[in-house]
């Protein structure tokens, strides 16, 4: 099946990336925000319940479930329900509904050590209980929002996360934290695929290759095993994606999930000249994508875990969604490559 033709026009800079298929014309979204979740099993503070965005297209039933984790990053919104546009609004308009938390760990709460978690600011047991209390919610979500209810397929659920948000949709898929005297698992099996980009990697058990910052912000990024991941993954790599401020390993740090990850079906996408936001994938024009910005790289994230989302729920002919675009990327050689395992 080829790109999809539509009335909704494509952005003029999306340039080489405009050749892969999306598989369905864009259709307009509605979107909701906040609806307030509440954590019954302790997740958070009861000050502190779970805000939501959901953004889901006008018309369609059967619709699968995309979760999004956000960031961290350096602007004052996006790490919130507030950002990551460009991945919403391509993936609404495409056929998914989509639903954003604001975690503990936004810079719009600015928590920190003001709540004893038992953890570092970054909340990381918290930021993965989340999506479990959001999949519990789900007659809620569907109540709260009356233009989307009996519309959605919760057996067809997908998340996506980016940087930190990475590392949190790794442990919804089954990795798990491991430490000489510790294991955590918060494995939730509801969730059929995940897509991880920029993601944290592996530092070693006693955290040897982490430098003095990751030590202080993320220390359990040195306990992380990807071998218990063997829900399908598509890790989402950029080529000059180099973490100097977390690890000594440089850029291949980011590939662990793929290289790492159990099971079947892991694949792994290089975008090329792409750094840490890959293009903005975070927001349109904002200031933590620097250099970087690019429409051309955001449309390859967007279209290629796409494609990769498509196979992985069963959307239409999904099964060969993947296939057919990696296809046509290998005549985009300037944009990247895949490779699976």
């Amino acid at each position: 099946m080829s790109s999809t033709t539509s009335s909704i026009p494509e952005h003029a800079l999306l340039n080489l990336a405009a050749h892969l298929p999306t598989f369905t014309p864009r259709t307009p979204t509605l979107s909701l925000s906040p609806l307030i979740i509440s954590t019954p099993n302790g997740n958070r503070p009861q000050k502190y319940p779970i805000n939501i965005r959901i953004t889901a297209p006008t018309v369609g039933s059967s619709l699968p479930v995309l979760l999004l984790s956000h960031g961290q990053g350096s602007s004052n919104n996006l790490s919130s329900l507030n950002g990551y546009a460009p991945l919403v609004d391509y993936y609404a308009s495409h056929g998914f509904v989509v639903i954003q938390p604001t975690h503990l760990s936004s810079k719009t709460l600015s928590l920190g050590a003001k709540l004893k978690l038992g953890e570092p600011p970054l909340f990381w047991k918290s930021r993965i209980l989340d999506f479990h209390d959001i999949l519990d919610a789900q007659s809620d979500i569907e109540a709260g929002f009356p233009a989307i209810a009996g519309r959605l397929d919760w057996s067809r659920v997908g998340i996506i996360g980016h940087s930190m948000g990475a590392h949190t949709a790794s442990f919804l898929l089954g990795a798990q934290y491991k430490s000489p005297h510790t294991t955590i698992t918060l494995h939730d099996p509801r969730i059929r695929a995940g897509v991880l980009i920029g993601a944290p990697g592996h530092d070693g058990p006693d955290g040897a290759t982490q430098t003095p910052m990751a030590k202080s912000v993320a220390p359990f990024f040195a306990h992380t095993d990807f071998n218990t991941m063997t829900t399908p993954a598509l890790t989402v790599f950029g080529d000059e994606d180099v973490p100097d401020y977390l690890t000594t390993r440089g850029v291949e740090w980011h590939r662990d999930p793929f290289v790492l990850g159990g099971g079947d079906k892991k694949d792994l996408l290089t975008v090329k000249e792409a750094g840490h936001i890959f293009g903005g994938v975070s927001g349109w024009d904002v200031r933590e994508t620097g250099e970087d910005e690019s429409v051309e790289r955001v449309g390859v994230v967007c279209r290629m875990a796409g494609a990769w989302l498509r196979r992985e729920l069963g959307m239409g002919d999904g099964d060969k969604s993947w296939e057919e675009a990696c296809e046509v990327l290998k005549g985009l050689e300037g944009l990247g490559s895949v490779e699976g395992k």
